[in-house]
């Protein structure tokens, strides 16, 4: 009992209520607020914080880097596959399948290619062509007819905002314009 230290009141030290007193003066200066992440981003967070994803299986990967810009990669995979149903259950499908990938990565671009046993193909592509703007390109090629897929986006950003432009197939086009803040003189937002 002689190790307990006996209840009381602590004294802050002086540099702490300092800090602690300056920190709650700062304002924020909301003229230079910096340039604002992708909307992509922002929705592909909101989507994992409202629908998490849940794995019911197993799933072994294996990467090997074969130097500082190139890894190879192996996955095997085992568990159902959810289909959906009429009814308000979904119906699972027991599936296994293998993936074979190969990475390239560099400061500037960025080459990601993925093979599964079933027949698809998977390719990546992120290439910054200056560093206010960067394109990326994603394809799927099944052996089911009209099943493949393919997309390219073009992410400018500039001191206060971010703008993208999207084509896929299928007549597939899209834009997104974020900005930081509208209290600039002559912008609309």
């Amino acid at each position: 009992m002689a190790g307990l230290v006996p209840p009381g009141t602590t004294a802050i030290p002086a540099e702490a209520s300092k800090t602690a007193h300056t920190k709650a003066e700062e304002k924020t200066d909301y003229m230079n607020l910096p340039c604002p992440i992708p909307f992509e981003e922002l929705q592909r967070e909101a989507l994992m914080s409202l629908k998490p994803e849940t794995f019911e299986g197993l799933r072994f990967d294996f990467t090997k880097g074969l130097n500082q810009k190139f890894s190879l990669s192996h996955s095997v995979v085992m568990g159902p596959t959810e289909i959906p149903s009429q009814s308000a259950e979904t119906i699972k499908i027991p599936t296994a399948h293998y993936e074979f990938g190969a990475n390239f990565i560099d400061p500037n671009l960025m080459l990601i290619g993925r093979v599964l046993t079933d027949g698809r193909v998977n390719a990546r592509v992120k290439w910054d062509l200056t560093d206010n703007l960067s394109v990326k390109a994603n394809a799927q090629l099944t052996n089911e007819p009209h099943m493949s897929h393919g997309m390219v986006n073009f992410d400018y950003k500039g001191k206060d905002y971010r703008s993208q432009f999207q084509m896929g197939n299928g007549a597939l086009f899209g834009a997104s314009y974020i900005q930081v803040n509208c209290m600039k003189p002559y912008y609309i937002c």
